[in-house]
């Protein structure tokens, strides 16, 4: 059984994600608080995943909230209202296990959350879509790559992205022209932060921005 908490203060929500848990035979959604100091100060036992909205009324840095929750231990799967690049490289930059908006369906939270439970990363910004929809196929990026696209297509500078990540920016630059070429190479030329972002932007409503590997240290 996964032991499921929430931070959310939206009663709406909290009452739809307990009607979802109580269909779920391996989710067990065991508490909810309204604030990431409320749930640290009530936690005595250990999760194995705290879903965060990262626009907490109380809380409003969703960086500050995801570094809070892993710092005590917990793995972290954001759920957000929208798809915004910015709020995406916050939240990967400040260590969250992962990231899906609040537009994918029930049997899209469950599997996002087993995946984390189970040790891995999920991050997908748009709707999830059968790979017969897809047109040509983003190309499979290390997770290093990942996060430097993520964060630099979210408007840093690349030495920002390369601070955010705790790389030099030198070794940025080097996943920079990596992550291009191997754009280049499955027929999705990028050449500018521009069509990078155009692009991730597209990877996301394809559902095919996701990585489902450990997190870089």
């Amino acid at each position: 059984m996964i032991e499921l908490a929430a931070v959310e203060d939206n009663r709406l929500l909290i009452d739809g994600l307990r009607a979802w848990a109580a269909t779920q035979p391996d989710i067990h959604l065991a508490t909810v608080h309204a604030t990431v100091d409320d749930f640290l100060r009530a936690v005595s036992v250990g999760y194995d995943v705290v879903l965060l909205d990262p626009e907490l009324r109380a809380d409003p840095d969703p960086a500050v909230n995801v570094r809070q929750l892993i710092d005590a231990g917990h793995r972290v799967l954001v759920i957000d209202g929208s798809a915004e690049l910015s709020m995406v490289a916050r939240s990967l930059a400040a260590g969250a296990h992962g990231y899906l908006t609040r537009d994918h369906d029930g049997p899209a939270l469950a599997r996002t959350i087993r995946q984390i439970a189970a040790g891995s990363t999920a991050w997908s910004a748009g709707p999830t879509k059968a790979p017969g929809d897809w047109g040509p196929r983003r190309p499979p990026l290390s997770e290093r790559e990942h996060y430097v696209l993520m964060a630099y297509a979210s408007g840093l500078t690349l030495d920002a992205a390369a601070r955010s990540l705790g790389i030099s920016p030198e070794t940025a630059r080097t996943y920079l022209k990596r992550i291009k070429a191997k754009y280049h190479q499955a027929g999705l030329p990028v050449y500018t932060k521009l069509d990078l972002a155009q692009q991730v932007r597209a990877d996301c409503t394809a559902g095919t921005c996701q990585v489902s590997k450990t997190q870089p240290r």
